[in-house]
C-alpha cells in the first residue's frame, strides 16, 4: 500500500459527502440502487474500518422534482424550497431504509451557515453530531434549503462538508461526484491526466479547473471541489476526491482518485465557519491604527477605531471590517445593531460609559470572535 494513504487508513472519523448527481436517475428522481451501493461501501467501512461516518448528502431537491412535476432544477429559490421539502423526506426515507440493512440507524441533521457561525450554535451543532456517533449512529447532513435564504447559504454542499469535516474534527474527508478525480485539463479531453496527490498550491499552477456550475440537478462544479479541499486541507484534514464508484477504494486507502495532503494544522476553534461559511450583513470602516491592531496585534475592535458604518444589521451578524481602502481585512460578529453604532465612531469606551452607561463600555467585535482575511 502506498505510504501516501497512511493517514486514510489511520483516520478514524471521516466526513463523507456525495453530490446528486451520484445518487439520482437521469430523469431527476433518487435512484435506490445508486443509494443501497453508497451505504454497501458506508457499512462496510463501519465494520471493517472500523470508522465513524458523517454523510454529507445531496439530492433533496432533485428527489423533490419529479414528485411536484417539475422537468428539471427550477431557478427561484422558492421553488426550490419546496422540492427540498418534498424531496428532504424521500432522501432520509431512503437512506433509513438502506442503512436498517445492517441494523444502522441514521439521524438527519440540517444547517445553514448562520447555525454554526454563531458562537452557542456552533457548540449545538458539534454537540449534536458528535452525540449521533457516539451513539452508533450516521448522521446525514444537508444544507437546509427549505428555510435557507441567499444571504445564509453554504452555496454549495462541497463546502459545507468541508466545514462539517472541521465541525466534527474529523480525520478524512472523501469527496464523492461523477469524476475520478481532479485532471490536469477536462477530463473529456484526449491527454488530460489526473493528478494524484496535491502537496500545496503549487501542485495547482497551469491546472485548469473550469466553471464553478455546471448543468443537470446539481450545483457544484470542481471549482467547489477544489476549493472545499483547500479549506479542509488547511484545518489539518486530508482529502480523497474521487466517483463514487471508487468510495470503497477511497476509504480503505487504496490509490484512487486525488489526495489532497493537510496543508495546515487541526484547530478546534469556529472561525473557519467565520471565514468561509458566513455571509457579511455589513461592513464596518477602520482607520489605519484600528487595522494594525486587528490584523497584526489580534486585538479586539473598539469604537475608538471606527471611522464608518455600512449596511443593515443586528448585534450577533457577521460583518466585514474594512480599511482605508475599502478591502475587506477581517470578519467578525458584531456586538452593537448597526442603528447604535453612528455615536460610538471614533470615541473611547469609558467616555461611552460614562455617558450612555457601562453597557457600551465593550467592544465592537470582540478577537474571540474576529477572523483576519488579509495581512495588511
Amino acid at each position: 500500500m502506498a505510504a501516501a494513504r497512511q493517514d486514510v487508513v489511520e483516520a478514524r472519523r471521516v466526513v463523507v459527502k456525495v453530490g446528486s448527481s451520484s445518487l439520482t436517475t437521469a430523469s431527476g428522481g433518487l435512484d435506490a440502487d445508486r443509494v443501497d451501493a453508497l451505504v454497501d461501501v458506508l457499512a462496510t467501512a463501519r465494520e471493517n474500518g472500523p470508522k465513524e461516518i458523517v454523510l454529507v448528502s445531496s439530492g433533496a431537491i432533485a428527489a423533490g422534482l419529479a414528485p411536484l412535476g417539475l422537468a428539471k432544477r427550477p431557478r427561484d429559490l422558492a421553488r426550490q424550497q419546496a422540492a427540498a421539502s418534498v424531496g428532504q423526506g424521500l432522501l432520509v426515507a431512503r437512506y433509513t431504509a438502506s442503512f436498517s440493512r445492517y441494523g444502522i440507524r441514521v439521524g438527519q441533521v440540517l444547517l445553514t451557515s448562520d447555525d454554526i457561525s454563531r458562537r452557542a450554535h456552533y457548540r449545538n451543532a458539534y454537540r449534536t453530531l458528535d452525540q449521533l456517533l457516539v451513539m452508533g449512529a450516521v448522521p446525514v447532513v444537508n444544507e437546509n434549503d427549505t428555510v435557507a435564504t441567499d444571504e445564509i447559504r453554504f452555496g454549495d454542499n462541497d463546502r459545507l462538508a468541508s466545514l462539517v469535516a472541521h465541525l466534527v474534527r474529523a480525520d478524512l474527508l472523501v469527496l464523492l461526484s461523477d469524476v475520478d478525480g481532479l485532471y490536469d485539463g477536462d477530463p473529456r479531453s484526449p491527454g488530460a491526466t489526473r493528478i494524484d496527490e496535491v502537496a500545496g498550491p503549487a501542485d495547482l499552477e497551469g491546472v485548469t479547473i473550469g466553471s464553478a456550475g455546471k448543468a443537470g440537478v446539481g450545483t457544484g462544479g470542481m471549482v467547489t471541489k477544489v476549493e472545499a479541499a483547500r479549506i479542509a486541507a488547511a484545518a489539518g484534514i486530508p482529502v480523497v476526491l474521487t466517483s463514487a464508484s471508487h468510495a470503497a477504494d477511497a476509504l480503505a486507502g487504496r490509490v484512487t482518485g486525488t489526495l489532497f495532503h493537510r496543508t495546515g494544522k487541526r484547530s478546534a476553534d469556529r472561525l473557519l465557519w467565520l471565514a468561509h461559511a458566513s455571509t457579511p450583513r455589513g461592513a464596518l470602516r477602520l482607520d489605519p491604527g484600528a487595522v494594525k491592531a486587528v490584523t497584526e496585534r489580534r486585538t479586539s475592535l473598539l469604537p475608538a477605531g471606527l471611522t464608518g458604518v455600512e449596511g443593515q444589521f443586528v448585534a450577533g451578524d457577521p460583518v466585514d471590517l474594512l480599511d482605508e481602502s475599502g478591502r475587506a481585512v477581517a470578519r467578525g460578529l458584531v456586538n452593537f445593531d448597526a442603528r447604535e453604532l453612528p455615536r460610538l465612531l471614533g470615541r473611547s469606551t469609558h467616555d461611552l460609559a460614562r455617558e450612555l452607561g457601562p453597557a457600551y463600555e465593550r467592544e465592537v467585535v470582540h478577537r474571540d470572535d474576529l477572523v483576519v482575511l488579509h495581512q495588511h
